[in-house]
C-alpha cells in the first residue's frame, strides 16, 4: 500500500445511547411498520430485547442505520428481502475484513517504519 493509498473507516458510535420505538425508528426511517416488522422477522434488523409485542420494541442507532442501508439497497437494487438480508450479512462481513486488514496494516507499519522509505 503505496502512501497514497489509505482507507478511512468510520463508525458510527451513539455515546447517549439512543433508543427509539418501533413508531420512532418508522418516522426517522420514513417508511411503515409492516416493513420494519419484515426486517425484524428476516434478522436484518434487531430490538435490543426480544419482546412479542412490537409496541415495547426498542431500536438503537446501528438498527435505524441498518434500516436505512436496507431501504436503498431495495430501492436501488430492487432486492428482495431474503436478498437483502444475504447482502447485508457479506457487506457485514466485508466491513469486519476491512476493518481486520486495517489494524494489521498498522501493526505492520509499527514494525517495519523503514518499508516505505527504500
Amino acid at each position: 500500500m503505496s502512501n497514497k493509498d489509505h482507507v478511512l473507516t468510520v463508525e458510527v458510535l451513539d455515546q447517549s445511547g439512543s433508543t427509539f420505538t418501533l413508531r420512532e425508528i418508522c418516522e426517522r426511517g420514513e417508511c411503515h411498520a409492516e416493513f420494519v416488522i419484515k426486517l425484524v422477522n428476516f434478522g436484518i434488523i434487531a430490538p435490543l430485547e426480544d419482546l412479542p409485542e412490537t409496541v415495547h420494541w426498542q431500536f438503537d442507532i446501528a438498527a435505524l442505520s441498518r434500516l436505512r442501508k436496507a431501504q436503498r439497497l431495495q430501492r436501488d437494487l430492487k432486492m428482495n428481502l431474503p436478498g437483502l438480508a444475504m447482502s447485508l450479512e457479506l457487506l457485514d462481513e466485508v466491513e469486519t475484513m476491512r476493518r481486520k486488514v486495517a489494524r494489521l496494516e498498522q501493526r505492520l507499519a509499527q514494525l517495519s517504519p523503514d518499508q516505505g522509505t527504500g
